[in-house]
C-alpha cells in the first residue's frame, strides 16, 4: 500500500488559478497525512493509481483499522464543502453515502466506499431514470428536530435572490437572450421564491443530483447519491440537472420533445409534480447560461443551457445548434 498520494494533475491545473488555491495545493499532502493519522486509514490504492477527484477535492480510497472499504474526502474549504458533512449527516445513509468521521477545520471526511466505475451515467436511460427516482424519493426527508437544519440554504432564498440578481446580470451582458426567457425565469422566482411562503412538503433536496452523482454499491445491490449540493425546498429543484447532463441520449427527431419527455418520466419515477421540475429547470438553466457568458471560453456552454432553459419553457430559442451539436457535459 502506498504511503503518499500523488496530487491529481487536473485538481492541481484548477487550484492553481488563485493565490488561495496554491496555499491549500500546498498544505494538501500534510492534510492528507494529518487524515490518515487522525482516523487509523490506510491507503487502498494499487501503485501508480492515483486518486479520485472532482472540481473541489481529492477522494483516496482507504481501510480502516478493522479493514472495511471506506474513502477519504479532503475539499477546498468553501460554503457547500463546509455544509456536506452537515448534509451527510442529516441524511444519514438515506439515499446518500453514509459519513462515519468528519473533520470541519480541514474540511476532511471519511465516508462509506461506493464503486467509482459504476455510475448512472452508463445505465441505459429507462434504468437510469428508475434509480434515480428511486433516489431521490428515499432523499426527500423531511426537516425535524435535530441540529443542522438551520445551516441548510433554502431554495425560496436562492430564487428570492435570483429575483434581484438576474437582470442586472442580463443588462450587463447586453441583453445575450430573449427577454421572455428571462421574465419566464423571474416569474418562476418571484411565485416560488417568497421565504414567507415555506411549504409544509418541503425537503432536504440534493441539487447537483446528475447521473455521475449516484453510484453503485460495492456490493452490487443498490445505488447511492455522493456530493451533495444541499438546499431545502421543492424536490423537484433536483430534476434540472438531468436534463443538461446525458444530451446524446436524446432522440435524434425533435430532441424538444425527448427532452420533455424525459423531464416527465424523471418526475414519474420520483413522485414529483412535472410542472414544478419545468419551472425550476427553466430558472436554474437561465442563471446557468447568464454565468456561462460572464466566464470566457463558455459560449458552448452557455448555448447548451438556453437550448434546455427555453425548451423546458415551451419556446426553443431559435440560432441555437441543433441538440446533438450542442457541447456536451459527458
Amino acid at each position: 500500500m502506498p504511503t503518499t498520494v500523488k496530487i491529481p494533475e487536473d485538481l492541481r491545473a484548477r487550484h492553481s488559478r488563485t493565490r488561495e488555491g496554491r496555499a491549500w495545493l500546498s498544505d494538501l499532502p500534510d492534510l492528507i497525512v494529518a487524515a490518515l493519522t487522525r482516523w487509523n486509514l490506510a491507503v487502498d490504492l494499487p501503485a501508480g493509481v492515483q486518486p479520485w477527484n472532482g472540481h473541489t477535492g481529492i477522494v483516496i480510497p482507504v481501510r480502516t483499522a478493522s479493514r472495511d472499504a471506506a474513502a477519504l474526502k479532503i475539499a477546498f474549504p468553501f460554503e457547500e464543502a463546509l455544509l456536506e458533512p452537515v448534509a451527510l449527516t442529516l441524511w444519514n445513509g438515506h439515499g446518500m453515502v453514509r459519513i462515519l468521521e468528519h473533520d470541519t477545520s480541514s474540511c476532511s471526511m471519511v465516508i462509506e466506499r461506493l464503486d467509482a466505475e459504476k455510475s448512472l451515467l452508463t445505465v441505459e436511460m429507462d434504468d437510469a431514470i428508475e434509480v434515480w427516482g428511486s433516489t431521490v424519493r428515499r432523499l426527500s426527508i423531511a426537516p425535524d428536530i435535530r441540529e443542522g437544519w438551520d445551516q441548510i440554504p433554502h431554495v425560496a432564498a436562492t430564487a428570492e435572490q435570483y429575483s434581484d440578481d438576474l437582470p442586472a446580470r442580463w443588462e450587463d451582458l447586453n441583453q445575450p437572450f430573449p427577454r421572455w426567457l428571462l421574465e419566464a425565469a423571474l416569474e418562476v422566482c418571484q411565485t416560488r421564491g417568497a421565504v414567507s411562503r415555506r411549504r409544509a412538503n418541503d425537503v432536504l433536496v440534493h441539487t447537483d443530483l446528475h447521473y455521475l452523482n449516484v453510484l453503485a454499491t460495492l456490493d452490487g445491490t443498490g445505488y447511492l447519491a455522493i456530493d451533495p449540493q444541499a438546499q431545502i425546498g421543492d424536490a423537484e429543484f433536483a430534476v434540472a440537472p438531468c436534463l443538461w447532463n446525458r444530451l446524446r441520449d436524446l432522440p435524434a427527431r425533435d430532441a424538444e420533445a425527448g427532452l420533455r419527455r424525459r423531464a416527465g418520466s424523471l418526475c414519474a419515477a420520483a413522485g414529483l409534480d412535472e410542472s414544478i421540475a419545468a419551472e425550476w429547470a427553466v430558472v436554474r438553466e437561465v442563471e446557468n447560461a447568464l454565468w456561462y457568458l460572464e466566464t470566457p471560453g463558455h459560449l458552448g456552454d452557455a448555448q447548451r443551457s438556453l437550448w434546455v432553459a427555453s425548451t423546458m419553457a415551451g419556446r426553443t430559442m431559435p440560432g441555437l445548434p441543433a441538440a446533438h451539436d450542442l457541447k456536451m457535459l459527458d
